[in-house]
């Protein structure tokens, strides 16, 4: 019971921080976006990448006291986490005030345009569910891991940074692909869109091999990053393994949910996400750990990525069939 009032008592730390710093993620992400519209995704990448990176250069350093710093423990992981956002909004800022001058920033003569906004949220809308969807899933997975060993808890949120390095450049690829295959579908060159439907799954493919073989290959090293104590590294190793099963259907999932969101299927992609990572994980998460085995929980990932893999596919194929129609 003390545990779990220390971890809640943590997390409100947490929360609290990230949360009334949050104008930090917001700014960077309004700027990564204005850069990605005019085709500056390398700027885009460089203002998000920055981020991410100072992130994990100061979570070690806030942390655990490197440095002569203190030790902030929880604390120095929600610092760390904002001042990444805030410098990559700055970053952001300034990249966009340099390079995109297709785009002023300029607040004069500024009204609302309704039927601008209703085409904004038909996109936007499946974006947002998808994000709080991974959310929930989080949430789920802490609540059931905590009930065996708040050590797995640990060691999830070990795994989630790492992943985040893994998934960043195939959202990145998506965010890419969306507006070519919108552009070949404004101008009906039909060969065009399933060639970049065929790129954007090969590269997902490649990028989510290495990430594999890195969980793989490398597990104990990348736990050490996080100075795991030895209990954490016999619940830790077979996590990252076991998880990373998963990583090459996660990146097919994700590039096909791109492409039926450009054919005005958004909660049809959004859908999928539901099924990944709701519908069937959290039950099969659940499920395994009324055997009281943590390890067992881990290949509630890889399954349910299996069984989702299948039912992308399926939409695919029909969304190709229905929606290309020219």
């Amino acid at each position: 019971q003390n545990l779990n009032d220390n971890i809640n008592t943590q997390a409100t730390s947490y929360l609290r921080i990230v949360s009334i710093m949050s104008f930090g993620l917001f700014g960077q992400l309004i700027f990564e976006r204005l850069l990605q519209s005019t085709g500056k995704t390398i700027l885009s990448m460089i203002s998000q990448g920055a981020g991410a990176i100072l992130n994990v250069i100061l979570d070690p350093i806030l942390i655990f006291g490197l440095f002569g710093l203190p030790r902030m423990g929880v604390t120095g992981a929600a610092l760390a986490t904002v001042i990444g956002q805030f410098v990559a909004f700055i970053i952001g800022l300034q990249l966009h005030r340099r390079y995109n001058t297709e785009i002023p920033i300029k607040f004069r003569g500024f009204k609302f345009d309704m039927a601008i906004i209703r085409r904004i949220l038909s996109i936007g809308i499946p974006s947002i569910l998808m994000v709080s969807i991974s959310s929930f899933m989080n949430f789920g997975i802490n609540k059931i891991l905590t009930n065996l060993t708040t050590t797995a808890t640990a060691v999830f949120g070990a795994y989630f940074k790492l992943q985040s390095f893994v998934f960043m450049p195939v959202f990145g690829l998506n965010s890419a692909l969306i507006p070519l295959i919108s552009y070949n579908i404004g101008a009906r060159n039909k060969t065009r869109v399933k060639n970049f439907i065929k790129l954007g799954l090969i590269s997902a493919t490649s990028i989510m091999l290495l990430g594999l073989s890195l969980m793989q290959f490398f597990p104990e090293t990348l736990l050490r990053l996080f100075n795991a104590s030895d209990e954490m590294m016999i619940i830790g190793i077979p996590a990252l393994k076991i998880i990373s099963l998963s990583f090459v259907m996660a990146g097919a999932s994700i590039i096909i949910g791109s492409v039926l969101q450009v054919t005005g299927r958004g909660f049809v992609s959004a859908s999928i996400t539901a099924f990944r990572q709701l519908i069937i994980l959290l039950p099969l998460a659940y499920i395994f750990s009324l055997t009281g085995r943590v390890e067992l929980i881990w290949w509630a990932f890889p399954i349910s990525e299996a069984i989702a893999i299948i039912f992308s596919f399926t939409l695919l194929k029909s969304t190709i069939k229905t929606r290309l129609k020219f």
